[in-house]
C-alpha cells in the first residue's frame, strides 16, 4: 500500500509540470495594464462607498431626529 503512494507523488508533480507549461502568462505591458485597472476601479469603488455610508447615515440621523 506504501509502494502505491510513494509512486502517485511523482506523477501528480510531473502532471502539475505539465500544466504549467500550458499557462500563458501575461507580459509585462499587460500585467501593468491590469494592474493599473484594479488599482483604479477599486479606488472608485472605495470612494463610492464611502459616499453611499455616508448619505445613509446622515439619513438614518436624520430620520431619528424627526419629531412628529
Amino acid at each position: 500500500m506504501a509502494d502505491a503512494k510513494k509512486a502517485k507523488k511523482p506523477a501528480f508533480f510531473k502532471g502539475v509540470r505539465t500544466e504549467f507549461k500550458k499557462i500563458s502568462w501575461p507580459d509585462k505591458v499587460d500585467l501593468t495594464k491590469q494592474t493599473v485597472a484594479v488599482v483604479v476601479i477599486t479606488a472608485i469603488l472605495s470612494v463610492l462607498i464611502a459616499v453611499f455610508d455616508f448619505v445613509i447615515k446622515y439619513g438614518v440621523d436624520w430620520l431619528t431626529n424627526v419629531k412628529f
